[in-house]
């Protein structure tokens, strides 16, 4: 009898299912569309249904943590948490290489912002490794980064001597190479900022200034992408990847791709142009309430303007700070993309 009992417990203990792996995740801003739309279905229900409820997940936002934006990959990389996502150019401060990832003007559309990121991707990986010790699991976009002004603009030319709010240190050196002047204001802080007249103009999301009421004290809107993309980078600690099993890194990786990564960027376009119809109601708002701000289209003299303006200041200055490497890494993969040498 004691034999069978043995024998019985043995088959139980064959039979039981592995022990769940729950994943504390980290996400980015809690009130914007990438994380209410994206991020907290996957995480928390897509995922989880996926592995059979061999993964689990514990989630919360950086925003809701009170964590300070360029402490996020550090703390990553530390084991403070096993997944994090945020805007890459919160970390520019620590990896000054990750800047290439998200250059102002040059995608001015989904498609190639996509095709830009792709060919950026094998450098971020490398400097996620290096810098954070983290695994890149997805790159995903946030809308671009457009331009709010309480000031009468016709063109890109217009914003010489105005305060500006930057939206990274890429987008501040574009601005001063067009006579403006970069201001850092936080995200909160540009209503009252605009209001007072701190700033003249601030960039940012359409989709989030609509959702953050900066048409109340802002007039015109110039939607090209002088912030970039503001790419979000999803990654999980090296050591915590490392330690699960191979089925369940090729779970995640499959499914970060197929059911966040791949329908974010699906629909990124169609969000920009309804944003824009959203803040000046040229168009059908599904959103809410259309907005009057004045739209102010981008001339092809304005996009010669940029180009010129990259190639004779930004890309130069972000290469002297990453150095010789980096620039050759971005000039055989994302230049060769984007049609763009640095020097």
């Amino acid at each position: 009898m004691r034999k069978l009992s043995i024998l019985l417990m043995g088959c139980t203990a064959l039979a039981a299912p592995a022990a769940a792996e729950t994943l504390s995740v980290v996400g980015s801003w809690s009130g914007l569309p990438l994380h209410k739309e994206y991020e907290a279905p996957f995480w928390s229900e897509t995922l989880p249904a996926a592995s059979d409820g061999t993964l689990t997940v514990e989630l919360t936002t950086h925003d809701q943590m009170g964590l300070g934006l360029g402490d996020i990959y550090p703390l990553l990389g530390d084991g403070v948490y096993d997944v994090a996502m945020t805007v890459a150019d919160y970390a520019v401060a620590d990896a000054p290489e990750l800047e290439g990832l998200d250059v102002p003007m040059i995608a001015t559309d989904a498609d190639s912002a996509r095709a830009m990121v792709d060919a950026a991707r094998p450098m971020v990986d490398d400097i996620f490794a290096d810098r954070f010790n983290a695994k890149v699991l997805a790159i995903a976009p946030y809308p671009p980064q457009v331009v709010f002004c309480n000031a009468e603009i016709a063109s890109l030319d217009d914003l010489q001597g105005l305060k500006v709010r930057a939206s990274g240190r890429m987008t501040a050196k574009f601005l001063e190479a067009l006579g403006a002047e970069g201001v850092n204001v936080s995200f909160a802080e540009v209503p009252g900022a605009l209001q007072r007249g701190v700033v003249d103009c601030a960039v940012t999301g359409a989709g989030s200034g609509y959702s953050a009421g900066w048409w109340e004290v802002s007039t015109h809107l110039l939607p090209i992408p002088l912030g970039g993309w503001d790419p979000v980078v999803t990654a999980m600690n090296m050591d915590r990847w490392n330690a699960l099993d191979a089925d369940a890194q090729a779970l995640i990786e499959a499914q970060v791709k197929a059911d966040f990564e791949d329908p974010a960027w699906a629909t990124a376009q169609n969000a920009l142009v309804n944003d824009i119809a959203c803040l000046t109601g040229n168009g059908d708002c599904p959103a809410g309430d259309a907005r009057g701000m004045t739209l102010v289209e981008a001339s092809d003299a304005d996009m010669a303007k940029a180009g010129d303006v990259l190639r004779a200041d930004v890309l130069p200055d972000w290469a002297s700070r990453a150095g010789d490497e980096w620039k050759d890494r971005w000039n055989a993969s994302v230049g060769e993309v984007v049609g763009v040498q640095i020097e």
